[in-house]
């Protein structure tokens, strides 16, 4: 096992960066970024410049990691919010199909899923979330009022994106079909977009790293290199594809795109997100 090295002070960890060939030209402002942004977090912003022996390519600046950084963390603000409309937006979609097709109480019967449903563990991480959020006005509500039976339309408000996405997977082919075509796309696609965008929305809710990100997993469907899929870019068709208003993801989300890529543009390089040169036009049509 490795030894667990010591910590640095701010002094030292601006020296580490120029040993490494990192270009520092203010290194009191270097320090005053290091007090707020951690070492360990910025240096994945290091990544690519990166070369033999850990030091960094010729010319690599910390003013420039920096900006990225915040390129990034501005980047992550637009996508978190697109996101919150997507996921209300199939809640609510899916509280609406379910309710009506199968009963306010319906999703507590198991028969209403396919076979991949695990009816213990559903019920399980049920109980969680309504023990997690019981002192929320609504949920008290039906705690004390209703004996603790929550419809659909309400038990739903609890789903975080990843629960909201198992629950389209658990559908019957039937339902998922009818969901789907609300968004106007393949119903086997949309399952495997939504499992992509609950691991982008993860990313973003605990502010991580989107710029030279690799995903775990690449949404199906789309005609892209394998590579681009697990890049940002395969992600961003997706949330244009499901995003739930045409008109607002042109007016609002664009736009917030475009200025943001514009401000950014002499310090990024758009093949660490795997966009190409046309990537609005894309987005926009």
């Amino acid at each position: 096992m490795l030894e667990i090295k010591s910590p640095r002070t701010y002094e030292e960890q601006v020296e580490k960066l120029t040993q490494r060939g990192c270009i520092i030209s203010d290194k009191d402002a270097c320090k005053r970024v290091l007090a707020s942004v951690n070492y360990y977090r910025l240096s994945a912003y290091f990544l690519p410049f990166k070369v033999k022996g850990g030091l960094y390519s010729k010319g690599t600046t910390f003013k420039q990691i920096y900006h990225i950084y915040e390129f990034d963390r501005k980047l992550r603000n637009i996508l978190f919010a697109a996101l919150e409309v997507i996921e209300i937006s199939l809640r609510t979609r899916l509280a609406y199909l379910h309710g009506h097709k199968y009963g306010a109480l319906g999703y507590l019967d198991s028969s209403n899923f396919n076979n991949k449903h695990n009816e213990n563990k559903f019920k399980e991480l049920l109980k969680t979330e309504i023990a997690r959020n019981q002192k929320l006005p609504f949920v008290k509500h039906h705690l004390v009022k209703y004996h603790g039976a929550f419809p659909i339309w309400v038990i739903i408000e609890l789903f975080g994106f990843g629960m909201t996405s198992y629950f389209y997977a658990d559908l019957h082919t039937t339902d998922k079909k009818d969901i789907a075509k609300q968004y106007k796309v393949n119903y086997k696609n949309l399952e495997s977009w939504l499992r992509c965008l609950t691991d982008l929305r993860n990313v973003c809710a605990h502010h991580g790293r989107l710029y030279y990100m690799i995903f775990s997993s690449s949404p199906s469907g789309l005609n892209i290199s394998e590579s681009a899929k697990r890049r940002l870019w395969g992600l961003m068709l997706v949330l244009k594809s499901v995003y739930p208003s045409r008109n607002k993801w042109q007016l609002e989300v664009l736009p917030q795109l475009e200025s943001l890529f514009s401000n950014y543009s002499s310090h990024i390089n758009l093949d660490h997100l795997a966009f190409p040169e046309d990537w609005f036009h894309q987005l926009n049509t």
